[in-house]
């Protein structure tokens, strides 16, 4: 004899409310099918499972039955969910901050994704100040961060050259310039990105340290969308150089070095010791490492 669980679900629900109504709302099914349901359990027990009454249901002996084993079976099922679940495949979380994000990490996911289809990766955008801490904690598997973040603790292996550069239409007068200090170009309207996004906080962060106000006049939803701007000048951005590069043609821009030490930066990838397979995949993978296919 074959058993449906939603069929047991449904019975201890209609035990449970005392009636098929509540059951088959408890269920989330509609009142014929959950009928029709308890009418096929009663036709293959070969004997009725409820008493009908004007005000609902009453579960009898043999109900009474089909109630203890049904409770001992779904136990059972949850308990068998419970044990596999540490088993199961779970996503690799990335944690990694904006430039990164938005430049340097989506085709090595793509290429991750394509040689490993058992696995799976969650990506956050994030500060590299909280990078470090959510790795040692277990918040997240691997991290992708600024060199002058905390990562002590943890295996740190360099990733990629990191420089924020300020971007201009091709016909301003700073598009001349080899650098600029931020000084320079406070009275600008700047074109900035997202206000949580992890990189304008760290932007916003300096220019504070600098003493120096941003005037912004619009806030661009991606590192492209700002330069595009800034070829049509409406103002300033300042986004990572790998970006400036790949759109200045499209763009008509320009782009000149930040004369800051916080502006030039190496980003690291971070995991903790001890790594699972998984996690040791997604990282030799981002840092130009071949990981053994599953």
């Amino acid at each position: 004899m074959r058993f449906d669980l939603v069929d047991l679900q449904l019975f201890l629900h209609v035990h449970d409310a005392g009636s098929i109504t509540g059951g088959a709302a408890r269920s989330h099914l509609t009142l014929a099918s959950a009928s029709e349901r308890i009418r096929a359990l009663e036709d293959r027990f070969g004997a009725p499972l409820l008493d009908r009454h004007s005000r609902g249901v009453r579960v009898n002996a043999a109900g009474q039955a089909l109630v203890r084993n049904a409770r001992a079976v779904l136990e059972a099922c949850d308990r068998l969910q419970a044990e596999l679940a540490p088993h199961a495949a779970q996503p690799v979380r990335l944690w990694a901050n904006s430039a990164a994000c938005g430049e340097h990490l989506p085709a090595l996911i793509e290429t991750f994704l394509c040689a490993y289809p058992a696995d799976a990766v969650e990506v956050v955008e994030a500060p590299s100040d909280s990078i470090g801490d959510a790795v040692r904690s277990g918040r997240c598997d691997v991290g992708v961060a600024a060199g002058w973040s905390d990562l002590h603790g943890l295996e740190v292996f360099p990733f990629r050259e990191d420089r924020l550069v300020l971007v201009v239409a091709a016909a301003d007068a700073l598009a001349e310039r080899t650098s600029v200090r931020l000084h320079a170009v406070a009275a600008r309207p700047l074109l900035g990105l997202p206000a949580a996004s992890a990189l304008q906080q760290h932007i916003d962060d300096q220019a504070r340290r600098e003493g120096v106000v941003l005037s912004v006049r619009t806030r661009a939803p991606t590192f492209e969308a700002a330069c595009r701007m800034a070829g049509l000048g409406l103002g300033v951005a300042i986004v990572p150089e790998a970006a400036a590069q790949r759109h200045a043609e499209a763009a008509g821009t320009r782009w000149i070095t930040l004369d800051h030490p916080w502006a030039l930066r190496t980003l690291n990838v971070c995991v903790r010791g001890g790594a699972s397979p998984p996690v040791q995949r997604l990282a030799g993978h981002v840092r130009g490492v071949t990981a053994p296919r599953r």
